[in-house]
């Protein structure tokens, strides 16, 4: 792997862990604050809104900068940030620090997957996509227990400082490695950048994301109590089985990459398939212990094997403006998790209960396979049509 997508990699690690390793420590930070387990629960919510808000707009503000000192000013912004939740004296200043943080994650991870793309080989865009996907999945696996680790035996602030420590380390090396890629559209103004949204292409393809994400993102929401009291597990072991689904996901990232390299439509849908067969299942089988702790692995392999191909889809079809489109692409994805909240309380609590969140959840992930076969259609439609009418006009052609 080159120096520098490990580089971007390691970045996206130290990010994401701040996003993901608040649950863990939210009881110490709580306390500490003298605020509300629910007070401190805002603290997701901020980072949430501050991805939603400040993807798009932070990207189509500097849309028309270099990618690689851009980057570094992102980072500069994450490890003050991070710093800042350290030694923050009250509630207040944290949570300013975290929306301040969540406000470039989004502009950061579009700008590294254009960085990571464009410098890829042919062909291999997917798979290098996945690649950098893995930092992500590698903070779910390692960051946020560790970090959990490190607030419960050193203290929450601890954690930050460490979050900012790994973060530091990445701005060094990506000063270092990254290349300098220049802006696909320099000087472009952020109205300009918008004009990419009138591609019905990029429409769909955002769409695509955020529906066919909802089913997994409503079960891993809910996973706690579906594998408690559903299945049986003690609480115990349910960060042994979210380790699982961590591995599953790194596992079904990079074979997902490596089939949307070689066939970027029919594998999403495959995919999509085979996941809406996998949350099926798991409403059959989750009433076995051994069942359930398998399905849990093939879920979370199945769950991040489409999202590879969906991030290089939105490439393709936004060539314009690559970055602007995969940041509302991150904030169709928040959206997504928001809505499949909303959507799974409704079954547990006015609806067939809280079993039936599998169903429901491969029935959201049908409507992202009949959407992806509709973005296909179109696009094996106009690639005839292209070519009919280069035969036409080959043959009226004078001699």
């Amino acid at each position: 792997m080159p120096l520098q997508l490990m580089t971007l990699m390691l970045c996206v690690f130290g990010i994401t862990t701040g996003e993901f390793v608040i649950a863990g420590i939210l009881p110490d930070i709580a306390g500490d604050l003298d605020v509300s387990i629910s007070a401190a629960g805002l603290l997701v919510t901020a980072y949430a809104i501050g991805m939603i808000i400040g993807g798009p707009v932070m990207t189509a503000l500097t849309a028309r900068y270099p990618r690689k000192p851009l980057i570094l000013a992102l980072l500069v912004i994450v490890v003050v940030g991070n710093l800042a939740s350290a030694v923050a004296p009250i509630y207040a200043i944290l949570f300013v620090a975290r929306v301040v943080t969540a406000l470039v994650t989004a502009t950061f991870f579009a700008n590294a997957i254009v960085i990571a793309a464009s410098t890829a080989p042919e062909g291999k865009q997917a798979s290098t996509v996945s690649k950098l996907v893995f930092g992500m999945n590698l903070s779910m696996m390692l960051g946020a227990p560790i970090g959990t680790f490190i607030g419960n035996h050193f203290g929450w602030r601890a954690t930050f400082l460490a979050i900012a420590a790994v973060c530091l380390l990445g701005l060094l090396l990506a000063l270092k490695l990254v290349p300098d890629v220049q802006s696909s559209t320099p000087g472009t103004s952020a109205v300009a950048e918008l004009r990419v949204f009138r591609n019905p292409k990029v429409q769909l393809a955002i769409l695509i994301t955020a529906v066919a994400n909802m089913g997994l993102l409503m079960v891993f929401t809910y996973f706690s109590p579906l594998l408690t009291d559903v299945s049986g597990f003690a609480e115990g072991t349910v960060a042994i089985l979210l380790l699982v689904y961590g591995v599953g996901a790194a596992v079904g990232n990079f074979v997902g990459g490596w089939l949307s390299d070689r066939a970027l439509m029919p594998s999403q849908i495959g995919l999509l398939t085979l996941l809406t067969v996998g949350l099926a299942a798991m409403w059959a089988l989750s009433e076995s212990v051994p069942a359930t702790a398998v399905m849990v692995f093939l879920i979370g392999a199945m769950g991040f094997s489409v999202i590879p191909g969906m991030q290089t889809r939105v490439l393709t079809t936004a060539s314009e403006a690559p970055t602007l489109a995969i940041a509302v692409n991150a904030s169709a994805y928040q959206l997504a998790a928001a809505f499949a909240g909303w959507i799974g309380g409704w079954v547990i609590d006015g609806g067939p209960g809280l079993r039936a969140v599998y169903l429901t959840a491969a029935a959201v992930t049908v409507a992202g396979i009949l959407l992806s076969c509709f973005a296909w259609y179109r696009e094996r439609s106009a690639t005839q049509g292209e070519m009919q009418e280069g035969t036409e006009a080959t043959q009226t052609s004078p001699a």
